[in-house]
């Protein structure tokens, strides 16, 4: 067991989520990915994905010796259940059409046992998009980005090009006005096949690799 995570469930006080990576780093973990959040009756739950687990019984042992801690579960890794992700960002039009590609797709190589997921947003204006793909960077397993659109450009080019200088992240733009699309690792005309080849641009099994293109507009 190398990578899992651990959902543990927690009084809420000060000094909880200290006291926990306390142990974890004791055991010379890699924390890759964590989520906390407050539930009901003055509870929190604090997920942690962990990388280089060898001995998850004692950990756990030591875990559920703190007094604070009520329930500690197992479970497997977001990546092993949800697999890749395909985010979407656009007009509304555009995204729909580029999710039906990209969800079509995606159910081809799932059902042969690949994960990949497909999110959309559809967003109105610079700001809001800018806003939005600059976060992509705080957002687990995202593998691709469609930029879904007629015109984006400014602050949204900024901030496709932090997220690419920052992140392995594929870039597939439509084929539409503006900077933004200068940025991308594919500009696409028709939003279906966008959808559809920012799916086999992360797939494992595709015969399709974007670094052996020899031009990258369609």
């Amino acid at each position: 067991m190398s990578k899992i995570t651990l959902t543990i469930e927690t009084l809420e006080k000060e000094g909880v989520l200290e006291e926990i990576t306390k142990i974890i780093s004791s055991y010379n973990l890699n924390i890759s990915y964590t989520h906390l959040y407050i539930g009901k009756d003055n509870t929190g739950s604090i997920n942690f994905e962990l990388e280089n687990v060898k001995d998850v019984d004692s950990l756990i042992v030591r875990l559920n010796s703190l007094d604070f801690i009520k329930n500690v579960e197992i479970h497997d890794s977001l990546e092993d259940i949800y697999g890749k992700r395909v985010i979407i960002f656009g007009g509304g039009a555009q995204v729909s059409q580029v999710a039906m590609g990209a969800i079509s797709e995606a159910d081809r190589h799932n059902i042969r046992g690949e994960r990949i997921s497909v999110d959309t947003s559809p967003l109105i204006g610079e700001d809001s998009i800018a806003a939005a793909v600059e976060a992509l960077s705080r957002l687990p397993r995202v593998s691709a980005l469609v930029l879904a659109g007629s015109l984006m450009g400014g602050k949204i080019t900024k901030a496709v090009k932090k997220l690419k200088e920052q992140h392995e992240i594929i870039v597939v733009s439509l084929n539409m006005a503006g900077s933004a699309s200068k940025e991308a690792d594919l500009i696409v005309t028709d939003p279906i096949q966008a959808g559809v080849m920012a799916v086999m641009s992360i797939s494992d099994n595709a015969a399709f690799d974007i670094k052996k293109l020899k031009e990258n507009k369609f």
